[in-house]
């Protein structure tokens, strides 16, 4: 179905590429990952909400002022303190994630003492909350518990992921060749649409053998994707969207004027966004590579 240097150059940034390769021939004959669209599909979508399946569980390693931007409706005046919740992932997220603090739309059924910090999102598909790993864990034989250590794994972090798109009948839009109908289902919206629309379309070009494949999407993204198909160009930065953190998301903030404090939160998305417009971008305030390298440099 696909071989290791596909495989390998889907996911560009991660150097452990090796490593995920066998697990995701067992999985995806597993759960019927079988074909062009449906490969091409699942590896632009988890490729970017992992980072190239390098992020396999959420940062929430927040300062006070992305507190305030990131979770308005928890911190704030009349509301809690942020300072007690900064740089205390824990602690935060047995805050923001526990049923008791949330709306009856958004409970996540984490209803027990600890479960926000246990079922915070785990895998490439960042599974959330005790409901969605306690149905996966029914599907896989296991303990609510032991799914939640499971997803932390490579191997359950592809699992979860497989599991989540058989489970939400997202082939039927692979098959359509749909990435936005996919998009949605994934993330209930278009966020970095532009990106994923870019992995597919690159995916399906390397899946096909062919260095000149064009698709449907604006010439833009085909232009972008023939070059990295075309030129074989090494990615050098794994995708930045809100919640990324580290060193580059420090670099594009202080080329952007902000507080370099390395949180990609809701400040740094509206100047991601605002640069993007200026730089005829959609402004989806996702960066990939080569938006990256030209903010950057490098």
């Amino acid at each position: 179905m696909i071989t290791l240097e596909q495989f390998q150059k889907m996911i560009p940034t991660n150097s452990s590429a090796d490593e995920w390769y066998p697990i995701a021939v067992d999985f995806f004959k597993k759960y019927d990952i079988d074909t062009t669209n449906r490969i091409a599909g699942f590896m632009a979508q988890c490729g970017h909400e992992s980072g190239d399946f390098k992020n396999l569980e959420e940062n929430l390693n927040y300062s006070v002022d992305n507190l305030l931007r990131v979770f308005p409706r928890y911190f704030g005046k009349g509301k809690a303190d942020p300072t007690a919740y900064a740089r205390n992932p824990e602690k935060l997220a047995n805050y923001v994630y526990m049923d008791a603090n949330r709306s009856k739309s958004g409970a996540l059924g984490n209803t027990q003492p600890g479960d926000g910090w246990r079922f915070r999102g785990g895998g490439i598909k960042q599974l959330t909350g005790r409901n969605n790993y306690a149905a996966f864990a029914k599907g896989v034989g296991m303990t609510t518990e032991e799914a939640a250590d499971y997803v932390r794994t490579k191997k359950g972090a592809f699992e979860s992921a497989c599991w989540f798109w058989k489970t939400n009948g997202i082939a039927k839009y692979a098959d359509a060749d749909d990435i936005v109908g996919m998009s949605k289902r994934i993330n209930g919206g278009d966020i970095g649409l532009a990106d994923r629309k870019a992995r597919y379309a690159k995916a399906k070009a390397i899946l096909a053998g062919s260095s000149s494949a064009k698709t449907t999407f604006p010439t833009a993204v085909n232009d972008q994707i023939t070059d990295s198909v075309t030129q074989a160009k090494p990615a050098k930065y794994p995708t930045l969207q809100k919640r990324s953190s580290g060193d580059v998301v420090k670099k594009v903030q202080s080329k952007l004027g902000l507080t370099a404090d390395g949180v990609y939160g809701l400040q740094t998305e509206i100047a991601v966004r605002s640069w993007q417009r200026s730089n005829k971008y959609t402004a989806d305030g996702v960066l990939n590579d080569e938006q990256i390298r030209k903010l950057i440099g490098g």
